[in-house]
C-alpha cells in the first residue's frame, strides 16, 4: 500500500472515531444544553404532578408535562374546557411556583397563582 493512501486511510479512520465519540457522548447526556429538558414526568411523580396542577388550576385534563423546565423543576400543561392551557411550574417538592396561560386558546389570560 503506497503511504498517501495509508496516510488517507488513517486520518479517515481518526475523523470517524471522533465525529462517532462526539455523537456517544452527545446521546449519552442528552445532547445540547437542555439537562434532561422535554423528558416526560414518570410514575409516581406523573400522578402527583397532575393532582397538584389540577387542583391549582380548578380542573381540566393534563396535555403535556416536562421535567426540568426551563421556569421549574416540573411542568404541566393544562387544557381547560374554555381552550385555555395554563402551564404550571412546580418545584421538586411539587409546590407551585406559578401558572400561566399560553395564549393559545379563547381564555388565554394567565391562571391564578391564588
Amino acid at each position: 500500500m503506497n503511504e498517501k493512501l495509508r496516510a488517507a486511510l488513517i486520518a479517515a479512520a481518526a475523523i470517524t472515531a471522533l465525529v462517532g465519540g462526539g455523537a456517544a457522548i452527545a446521546g449519552a447526556t442528552g445532547g445540547g444544553d437542555d439537562n434532561g429538558a422535554d423528558q416526560p414526568i414518570t410514575g409516581s411523580a406523573l400522578d402527583r404532578a397532575k393532582a397538584v396542577a389540577l387542583q391549582h388550576t380548578g380542573g381540566g385534563h393534563v396535555s403535556a408535562t416536562e421535567i426540568r423546565d426551563e421556569e421549574g423543576y416540573y411542568e404541566v400543561e393544562v387544557s381547560r374546557d374554555d381552550g385555555s392551557q395554563p402551564d404550571v411550574h412546580l418545584d421538586r417538592n411539587f409546590n407551585v411556583l406559578d401558572a400561566h396561560a399560553d395564549g393559545s386558546g379563547p381564555g388565554g389570560g394567565a391562571a391564578s397563582d391564588d
